[in-house]
């Protein structure tokens, strides 16, 4: 298990387009990818889970990526994220 703590840049937080491309990106590996944040845990392959955190400029998440393809899920995910989901 590998874990990360990132910075939200979107200035619209993480609504449907990032987080889709979130998802999109989770959905390439086979490790479980979830984060958590305000006290709860979210599944990074749902949209509806991404959305439903709530995340927003400037929040914190913590990323945690387990599995076999775990450490190049943490790089890809980590960049993408930092890279601003697509916006």
């Amino acid at each position: 298990m590998v874990s990360q703590t990132l910075t939200i840049t979107n200035p619209s937080g993480l609504h449907l387009r990032p987080a889709g491309n979130l998802c999109n990106e989770a959905m390439k590996y086979r490790s479980l990818v979830t984060f958590s944040f305000d006290g709860g845990t979210f599944n990074a392959k749902s949209v509806l889970s991404v959305l439903g955190a709530c995340v927003k400029c400037g929040d914190e998440i913590e990323l945690v990526c387990e599995g076999a393809d775990e450490q190049e899920a943490m790089e890809a995910l980590a960049g993408a994220i930092r890279s601003g989901l697509g916006e």
